[in-house]
């Protein structure tokens, strides 16, 4: 899953340098940062930094 999301990311880093459009790059940026926070969350929870239960 990891590998896939960090592939997400690379392609979404490119596409972003390459595009002219003012409405196309916000819309990279917002998918690019979903995909960045997803992958931190995933990585916390692998570290045991978060907990994926609730704690209760």
């Amino acid at each position: 899953m990891t590998y896939a999301l960090e592939i997400q990311i690379e392609e979404l880093r490119a596409e972003l340098g390459n595009a002219w459009d003012a409405g196309e790059r916000r819309q990279i940026k917002v998918e690019l940062e979903c995909a960045q926070a997803e992958l931190a969350v995933i990585m916390a929870e692998q570290d045991g930094r978060l907990e994926a239960e609730p704690p209760f």
